[in-house]
């Protein structure tokens, strides 16, 4: 467009309320007009279409992520009058509600209480091998630490 050809943007008569309508005189090219069913469709023949494009098949919200880092899982008695704890730590990019949302899975399936502190899930109880299964699952790899 040359300098002559700029749109006034100082909302004059042209404008009104659809700052987009002065536009359509000024000779832009014109975008092709695609139908919703041929849209879906393209997408749908690429391999691995569809919502969750990219995935093997699975469902886009279920599929974990390849590897999201290493955790640790401990099993802590110190300074709790000598009730075990189970504590998982080390995450690494994640905020506080998804160690929430994990922490809420965690106590679920191992049918106690726990909590976030510091950073750090705290499940009560010896639940290891419960826990590492459930981090597999969201992408994380367990490491059992300490003894």
């Amino acid at each position: 467009m040359a300098s002559g050809d700029k749109v006034s943007t100082l909302g004059g008569q042209g404008l009104g309320q659809n700052p987009f309508a002065g536009l359509s005189g000024v000779g832009l090219p014109v975008a092709p007009a695609i139908r919703l069913e041929q849209a879906a469709a393209a997408l749908a023949a690429k391999p691995g279409g569809g919502a969750g494009a990219g995935r093997t098949g699975q469902d886009a919200k279920s599929a974990p992520e390849k590897n999201r880092g290493r955790v640790e899982i401990r099993r802590e008695t110190g300074g709790r009058g000598g009730k075990t704890v189970t504590t998982v730590s080390g995450f690494v990019g994640i905020g506080l509600p998804e160690k929430e949302q994990l922490t809420k899975k965690m106590r679920g399936a191992c049918g106690c209480g726990g909590t976030v502190k510091d950073g750090t899930i705290e499940i009560q109880g010896d639940q290891r091998e419960t826990i590492a299964k459930i981090l597999r699952e969201a992408g994380f790899r367990p490491v059992m630490a300490g003894g």
